[in-house]
């Protein structure tokens, strides 16, 4: 068993539960505003891949407690990288970039390739990497007090963890420079009317409303929600004919499934589909 800072088991301050065919994974160390280390880090990685794999899973909650949803990567206990000065060693080049590529740029991938829909219900302050994580989710729920803050440029950084990326896609890139060049506070109700938030409520309502949209996703078709997931996301870096081509093939592998046919059967019945995730 891993442990994190203070010696607590990981699986303590990364919660995980099925519950209904839902993954709930719960950042749980509010005392660090649920900032990440390497292991939870890793943690996560692993419960979004398992919940690609595993068919009793047919949707994802990404949640936390505190006050903070994720303050961003922990860097307690070590330098973002050594200056080359007194008892520091030097940096080797490709260093920073390979610690990306294996770090904060995996985390965000396993996110987008979940091959199961990801709902971020974001409590509290989201920060650096804990943005870019909620960002990366298909659906983002946010509670009336949540911030979110492009915060590196605060700090003399470039953006990480696919910031760059997501944000254009999502409001624009001249919303996006605004964003990464100020790095101010984003209050969670302006969130939502750039279209970084689908829907921002009240927070004792935060938890009632993630279950409520990951349960009707969990009785959805899997299969078509994760094909669907495949061909938006891909879809801002395709041309019209390439868009096109992976749509037709989507179709021709989804009309394989069980659920395909309960959805026509159901139409033609006149009767509410039951569909079974495959």
């Amino acid at each position: 068993m891993s442990t994190s800072p203070g010696d607590e088991p990981v699986e303590e301050v990364v919660r995980h539960a099925t519950d209904n065919g839902v993954s709930w994974i719960t950042l749980d160390r509010p005392k660090a505003m649920n900032a990440l280390t390497w292991d939870q880090r890793e943690r996560l990685i692993a419960l979004l891949d398992d919940a690609s794999a595993d068919p009793a899973v047919r949707a994802v909650v990404l949640t936390a407690k505190g006050r903070a949803f994720c303050a961003g990567a922990d860097l307690k206990g070590g330098s973002a990288g050594g200056s080359g000065g007194t008892g520091t060693p030097a940096r080797v080049p490709g260093d920073v970039a390979r610690t990306l590529r294996r770090g904060a740029q995996r985390l965000v991938a396993s996110v987008l390739d979940c091959e199961k829909p990801v709902i971020a219900a974001v409590n509290g302050t989201a920060a650096g990497i804990g943005a870019h994580l909620a960002f990366a989710c298909d659906l983002v729920l946010a509670a009336e007090g949540a911030t979110f803050v492009e915060v590196f440029v605060r700090r003399g950084l470039v953006p990480d963890g696919g910031g760059a990326y997501l944000l254009p896609r999502l409001v624009g890139p001249q919303r996006a420079k605004e964003l990464l060049f100020f790095g101010d506070s984003l209050p969670a109700a302006e969130a939502g009317r750039l279209g970084l938030v689908n829907r921002v409520v009240a927070p004792d309502a935060l938890e009632k409303t993630a279950r409520a949209w990951a349960e009707r996703l969990a009785t959805g078709p899997t299969r078509a929600l994760a094909l669907t997931k495949e061909l938006v996301n891909a879809s801002l870096d395709a041309d019209r004919a390439t868009a096109f081509a992976a749509e037709a093939q989507a179709q021709e592998v989804n009309m394989t499934t069980r659920d395909a046919a309960e959805g026509v059967s159901s139409f033609v019945e006149r009767r509410t589909p039951e569909y079974r995730g495959h």
